[in-house]
């Protein structure tokens, strides 16, 4: 089972082994190290990987979970 955490305005956290991350071709992406955190910012030298530039940049994310019910 794989978890998908919205950090707070940081990346996606994608925790779980049977994860694949593909391109909109279906072309797999190698995953190097498990957890794996996608880039919300945009400006990562590694995307869609985070390499941590949404500190430097002053990523100010505005989403967040809702209650339902």
């Amino acid at each position: 089972m794989a978890t998908i955490k919205v950090r707070d305005s940081g990346p996606y956290l994608v925790e779980g082994d049977d994860v694949m991350l593909v391109d909109w071709n279906g072309a797999e992406y190698p995953i190097a190290k498990r957890p794996f955190a996608l880039c919300r910012c945009g400006a990562s030298g590694n995307r869609p990987f985070c390499d941590g530039t949404h500190k430097t940049i002053g990523f100010q994310a505005s989403e967040a979970a809702q209650k339902i019910g």
